[in-house]
């Protein structure tokens, strides 16, 4: 049985180094996640990319 942990996934961003965890199905979605999510230290929505837990 597979575990919800096998799906979460780290979502990074470069200029800040702020991540956010979410879920990812992997059997539907094989490239790497891109997501504009909120930067509390820029305090805008920038870009974060999926990067290794």
């Amino acid at each position: 049985m597979p575990h919800a942990q096998d799906n979460l996934i780290q979502l990074k961003n470069k200029e800040t180094g702020e991540s956010y965890f979410t879920y990812k199905n992997k059997k539907l979605v094989t490239r790497k996640i891109e997501l504009k999510k909120y930067s509390k230290k820029l305090r805008k929505h920038v870009m974060f990319k999926e990067t290794k837990k």
